[in-house]
């Protein structure tokens, strides 16, 4: 467990700090366009290139090539092993290139002929500049992914930073020269996306080039690293990324109920992406890893505990985190949003999406590590069926309740189906390693969430008298309404869970308290 939380805490500091200037840019983008109709066209035509993001950059491309790359180096040799990666570098910067030159076809016939609403055909023509972003994102995933296979954690999540900073400074440098319209300025977040993927690329390459990466063109066509990726990744698309497939289709159907559907249910999902990016990305990128080399040298047993305690882990501080953000969401999307043409109405409708959304951040991030534990023992259809079955049972949900409760019925449909995701992962990964005991995380698991609601009632109770007592006019009460309450609640989670003996509060009480005890010394 210390190694995982080694490991993994690397990663999840990077990508705390890339969450946390990826908040600052949602609050500068909600200043600038708030809840319109502007915005969510913005949103809606960042989902496709975002979604090769989502894809490639936290899910199936890593979870595939890194099992690959470590049996690569294991039969073929360090050698061959750079020779294929630079093969699928290759493939994919192709195929990236012709799926763009694709997307801005299609928008583009689509915009001449076909005649639609002034919000869609925005829509369209910000795709049609945001869309060459999927190129450098998903090349920079397979340098992420290298990285990652060669023991390079920190670094590479590191670059998501860089990201964020490019497109917090577009928002005031780039979008003024855009005019001075609304409709026209959103073109300058659009440039902005697209220097941001540079950015990311760039970072990445002196770390490939210390690892002995060498930057080439490799035919891919029949490269048998190449091909095996491609073996995998197929199945793997929808089974790692179901969650992603779904926010692009409901928000598709969204768009249609109200102007403002999809930008409020957007907020809502970056608001949980902080401990979806900085806990259960993190464990997951480096279960894969760990879970590769344990299936790889047929030490079962190490694999079971890896997996059992990245599990437990995720419990302990992501069951919390879900409880606080419904809690805390009003008050946290009101500090962290409300300004400028985000209004407290803006704020309410984010709230409640982010309410019904949270009751799936742990289900999220367990699916995501138990789709790892398979592609580990080589088996990517398993999760794709479980995946592409809940897609279908998420749009259904969203037929159901998003004319009646919009971007609350978008977010109930996301965890309806999050949640049986990954009770079926569960399931097929008990009849897959029966030696799996399920059971077994049921009582510790059970005693983390009572005591992350307790906790959560605690930080409650503190938000409420807060409220009442003290307000939230201006920013100072408005943080106070949330850090308060927040830190009270972390504060006795991780006190009772010493209490009553729970090993994931032993392990990260101890990991901080070494930390301390290493920054004091110095």
């Amino acid at each position: 467990m210390s190694k995982l939380l080694k490991s993994s805490g690397a990663v999840a500091a990077a990508t705390f700090l890339s969450r946390i200037l990826g908040f600052l840019r949602e609050t500068a983008y909600s200043g600038f366009y708030g809840d319109t109709a502007v915005a969510s066209a913005f949103v809606l035509a960042f989902t496709i290139p975002n979604l090769f993001r989502r894809l490639l950059g936290e899910g199936a491309l890593t979870a595939v090539f890194v099992p690959v790359f470590l049996r690569k180096e294991k039969s073929d040799g360090l050698e061959a092993t750079w020779h294929g990666a630079a093969a699928v570098v290759s493939a994919v910067a192709a195929f990236c290139t012709a799926a763009t030159v694709l997307v801005i076809l299609v928008a583009s016939v689509l915009i001449t002929w076909v005649p639609m609403e002034v919000r869609h055909e925005l829509t369209l023509r910000i795709l049609r500049c945001i869309i060459p972003y999927a190129i450098l994102i998903c090349t920079t995933a397979v340098f992420v992914a290298i990285l990652n296979a060669r023991g390079q954690f920190f670094l590479p999540a590191l670059g998501a930073a860089t990201m964020n900073v490019v497109m917090i400074a577009s928002v005031y440098w780039i979008t003024p020269w855009f005019g001075t319209e609304l409709d026209d300025q959103v073109f300058g977040l659009a440039l902005g996306v697209v220097l941001s993927g540079i950015a990311q690329a760039a970072f990445q390459i002196p770390a490939l080039r210390r690892a002995g990466f060498q930057f080439k063109w490799v035919t891919p066509w029949k490269d048998p690293t190449v091909r095996e990726t491609l073996r995998r990744l197929g199945p793997a698309v929808l089974g790692v990324a179901a969650y992603q497939f779904n926010v692009v289709i409901t928000q598709m159907i969204a768009d249609h109920q109200a102007e403002y559907v999809v930008a409020s249910y957007g907020y809502a999902v970056r608001l949980l992406e902080l401990p979806q990016g900085v806990i259960g990305i993190s464990v997951a990128t480096f279960l894969l890893t760990e879970l590769s080399r344990q299936a790889a040298d047929q030490r079962y047993p190490d694999f079971r505990n890896t997996l059992r305690e990245g599990i437990l882990h995720l419990v302990f501080i992501n069951g919390l985190a879900g409880i606080l953000l419904i809690v805390l969401a009003e008050p946290t999307v009101r500090l962290l949003f409300e300004h400028g043409r985000f209004t407290a109405d803006s704020t309410a409708r984010a709230a409640l999406a982010l309410q019904f959304l949270a009751p799936g951040l742990l289900a999220t991030s367990i699916t995501g590590v138990l789709s790892r534990a398979f592609y580990a023992l080589d088996d990517t259809r398993t999760p794709m069926r479980i995946g592409v079955f809940c897609l279908g049972m998420n749009v259904v949900l969203v037929f159901l309740f998003a004319g009646q409760f919009r971007q609350g019925g978008l977010a109930a449909a996301n965890t309806l189906s999050a949640l049986t995701n990954a009770s079926l992962l569960f399931y097929a990964f008990r009849r897959k390693m029966p030696k799996f005991e399920i059971a077994a995380l049921v009582p510790p698991g059970l005693r983390m969430l009572g005591v992350a609601l307790f906790a959560a009632t605690l930080g409650g109770i503190a938000a409420y008298l807060w409220e009442t007592r003290i307000g939230h006019v201006g920013k100072w009460r408005q943080a106070g309404a949330v850090f308060l309450p927040g830190a009270l609640a972390l504060a006795a989670h991780i006190g009772l869970g010493l209490a009553i003996g729970l090993a994931p509060a032993r392990e990260l009480a101890g990991t901080l308290r070494r930390k301390i005890l290493r920054q004091s010394a110095a």
